[in-house]
């Protein structure tokens, strides 16, 4: 028992190996048996959502749970590095004091309350229509005009030149919208 103790020990590890007490020899049967917080895991790639940068990153999850984000080191953009932003988006997800739930304030109401997404879209889909049609100038001075300048969009700078000219096309030839910018242009 003490013989078998002592053979375990790190220092006669290190006498007998030759070694300088950083590898193996230094590890504990707890150490030993660690796995990385990932095993076990699916990975999916994806991209940082806080700039237009598009780091690359690798998403971890198991059993419906996110476990880990990192880095992705096959990304040609980021290879495997992340800003301190981006770094922390697994707590975008899973931080407890994350809101799940869309704030309104009505009009001139004092507190906050929670509605759900759907409310929330709904709400803001009739008030684009309906500012829409009480502003939409088909003519000006005898001349085709077909604009509004009661809306406006800015986009985020998470948004690709594909996306950017969707919203383009949508919102311009759409809706009529002539205030339409971009975050990473301000």
């Amino acid at each position: 028992m003490l013989r078998d103790l002592l053979s375990r020990w790190p220092v006669l590890q290190q006498i007998r190996t030759g070694s300088d007490g950083t590898g193996a020899e230094s590890w504990s049967e707890r150490t030993r048996n660690l796995k990385p917080k990932t095993a076990g895991c699916e990975v999916t790639r994806g991209v940082c959502p806080y700039c237009a940068v598009g780091c690359g990153q690798l998403v971890y999850h198991k059993d419906g749970k996110l476990i880990s984000i990192e880095g992705d080191p096959a990304s040609p953009i980021s290879r495997g590095h992340l800003c301190p932003k981006g770094s922390n988006t697994h707590q975008l997800h899973t931080h407890p004091g994350r809101l799940t739930k869309v704030k309104y304030r009505r009009p001139h109401a004092k507190d906050w309350e929670d509605i759900d997404l759907d409310t929330a879209m709904n709400m803001i889909a009739d008030r684009v229509w309906d500012a829409r049609e009480r502003t939409f100038e088909e003519t000006r001075n005898g001349e085709s005009l077909m604009q509004t300048t009661a809306i406006a969009h800015l986009g985020g700078a998470t948004l690709d030149n594909e996306e950017n000219y969707l919203i383009k096309k949508l919102f311009s030839g759409g809706l009529g919208m002539v205030c339409i910018s971009n975050q990473a242009r301000i």
